[in-house]
This record gives structure tokens, sequence and C-alpha cells, in this order.
């Protein structure tokens, strides 16, 4: 796992994008990644720590994606 800080996050669609060194420019992420039972949301600038995967195309712009979100 990473250090990364959410860059933004949308409530109502219930994804994000998560910035670290190791996933230059973002990783997308979705509610259902977060690994904490009842987090459905993130906030800009808060920090979590990630796993995250190079599917091989690029999801909603992003070239990375999350596989695992844990909140610090």
């Amino acid at each position: 796992m990473v250090t990364a800080t959410v860059r933004e996050w949308y409530d109502e669609e219930g994804w994000g994008v998560l910035d670290s060194p190791e996933t230059p420019g973002g990783c997308w992420g979705h509610f259902s990644h977060i690994q904490m039972a009842g987090f459905r949301t993130l906030t800009a600038g808060q920090r979590v720590e990630l796993d995250w995967e190079d599917p091989g195309f690029r999801q909603d712009g992003y070239p990375y994606r999350a596989v695992n979100i844990v909140p610090r």
C-alpha cells in the first residue's frame, strides 16, 4: 500500500480521484473500494492508504484504478 491524498470526491456518484507519487495523473476510486464498513465518501485532502492497479486503459480519464482504499 502507498500513501495517497484525495484530490476530489463526488459524493453523489460515489467515486473520486486519489493522488500519490506512484500513480501520476491520478487514481480512480469507487466507494466499493473503501475497506472500512460504512464509509461511502472521502473528503478532498484526506490521506488514505491505497492499493492500485494499471488496468491497461483509462478509467474515466485516469490511468490507474484503486483496488483497496483505507482511510487514515
